[in-house]
């Protein structure tokens, strides 16, 4: 038996990544067929119900956090703009629920607060709030929803920004209500969220609130699972979804009757991703500077008549190329160590790709190789077969360098010294773009002849 149950768990692995978690694995949970839109479809006429597009009902469960959703759902696939996604809020439960969660929060809050609410649907949540504390600010956003507030209530029609608005506004609280299980990925919104108020170095308060389906799992009712709703949260997923944000919950709790869970946060980030954020944005700018100072080398090395061969012609080297604009008309001479890449051409670039050994009887005054942790290896190999050269040029620090003079973490074999052609001619280095250039032409055989004579 247990063999049995083995087998068949293997045969229902999926690769998905979770909504809630970002865990990668999952098993197949309910195959509902095709379904028209259950909420949004809003028919005019029975043959307009009856003839609805019909969309792939695929809900598959983590095995990491449980979390449920919708492996087939596509965002763009629901008509948000077309039609509003209302909810029934005048049951006497649900009425009851939606007054003590109202008290709750406005006892989290000063006595004029700012609440800023993601998805204000008709507005009614925020009007409430405001009729009861009347001194406060009250911000909703929602492209799809009521269009206009009263007194202390402001209803944006557009898409809740968290680094710009919480900026903006530095709310007190954020609620969001039945949003989540309709969102592609509303771990991705909670992180952002959470890293947006890590670097406006401010812990905000959060409200979130979506359905539960514990019950669903007790009682193998399955009218929960629609379109729409590509996220079915347990207790469990939902709050390992909040663990994955930086937020420390200040409470989790369940409404009416168990149908709905919910969790007062505060999103903190972690120094951590600042630390790495910061980074990205001075590689960023060194790549930007770097970019033009190569580009500018490059051109000043075209235009002093040199001879440059690149060395290498796919992967690193092709980056090299087209990063930094080596065209094939300036720089037509690549060559490569494999002899079956010759005859091919660099992608993006156009180049052909000749074997290295062409250099023998053509020998180039720069061999620019672009994949510094490799120089070493490629500097003895064109040593050893015999290649004559004037200078090695790698990048590093964000400009071209003179691999055997100019400092750099690659040392070649005993360390720093003259350039083979420079050994040979002994001549003085003119300059182009800051990098040292052994004289044009020496030592390779054919009287000398300098760059003005190309």
């Amino acid at each position: 038996m247990k063999g049995h149950i083995k087998a068949s768990l293997t045969d229902d692995v999926r690769e998905a990544t979770c909504l809630a978690c970002g865990h990668h694995v999952a098993v197949s949970f309910f195959a509902g067929g095709d379904q028209p839109l259950m909420t949004l479809g809003w028919p005019s006429s029975a043959e307009a119900a009856r003839t609805m597009r019909r969309l792939p009902i695929d809900f598959v469960r983590c095995v990491e956090c449980g979390h449920i959703f919708n492996a087939a759902f596509d965002y763009s696939d629901v008509p948000y703009p077309d039609a509003p996604n209302l909810m029934f809020n005048r049951g006497k439960l649900w009425s009851a629920f939606i007054r003590g969660l109202q008290q709750e929060m406005l006892s989290y809050l000063p006595k004029k607060p700012v609440v800023v609410e993601i998805g204000h649907g008709d507005g009614s949540f925020l009007a409430a709030l405001a009729g009861v504390r009347p001194t406060g600010r009250y911000v909703g956003f929602d492209p799809h929803g009521a269009k206009a507030g009263t007194g202390a209530v402001e209803l944006r029609a557009e898409l809740f920004d968290p680094v710009r608005h919480l900026g903006e506004l530095k709310p007190d609280l954020v609620v969001s209500r039945h949003v989540l299980e309709h969102l592609s990925n509303p771990l991705g919104f909670l992180q952002r969220l959470s890293f947006a108020a890590a670097s406006l170095d401010t812990a905000t308060r959060a409200y979130f609130e979506v359905p539960c389906v514990d019950r669903v799992l007790e009682t193998g009712r399955t009218v929960d699972f629609y379109y729409e709703h590509s996220s079915q949260f347990t207790t469990g997923s939902f709050t390992a979804m909040l663990a994955r944000c930086a937020a420390t919950a200040e409470k989790i709790g369940h409404g009416y009757d168990g149908e709905v869970v919910y969790a007062f946060i505060r999103l903190e980030g972690r120094s951590a991703q600042l630390d790495n954020a910061r980074a990205a944005n001075g590689f960023l700018e060194s790549a930007r500077k770097s970019r033009e100072t190569v580009r500018s080398q490059l051109d000043a090395l075209h235009l002093s008549g040199r001879q440059v061969a690149i060395w290498g012609g796919t992967g690193k080297s092709a980056a090299f190329m087209n990063h930094y604009g080596a065209d094939a008309a300036r720089f037509p001479l690549v060559v490569d160590s494999d002899e079956a890449k010759a005859g091919t051409f660099v992608p993006g670039t156009g180049q052909e790709i000749r074997f290295r050994d062409v250099l023998k009887d053509n020998p180039p005054d720069v061999v620019i190789i672009p994949p510094q942790w490799r120089a070493r290896d490629n500097t003895e190999e064109i040593t050893g077969v015999g290649i004559a050269f004037g200078e090695i040029l790698i990048e590093h620090d964000g400009r071209l360098v003179d691999y055997h003079a100019d400092p750099h973490p690659y040392p070649p074999v005993g360390g720093p010294s003259k350039s083979r052609r420079a050994q040979v001619s002994d001549g003085a280095g003119a300059r182009w773009g800051g990098c040292r250039a052994s004289t044009p032409g020496a030592g390779r055989g054919r009287g000398g002849a300098g760059a003005g004579a190309r």
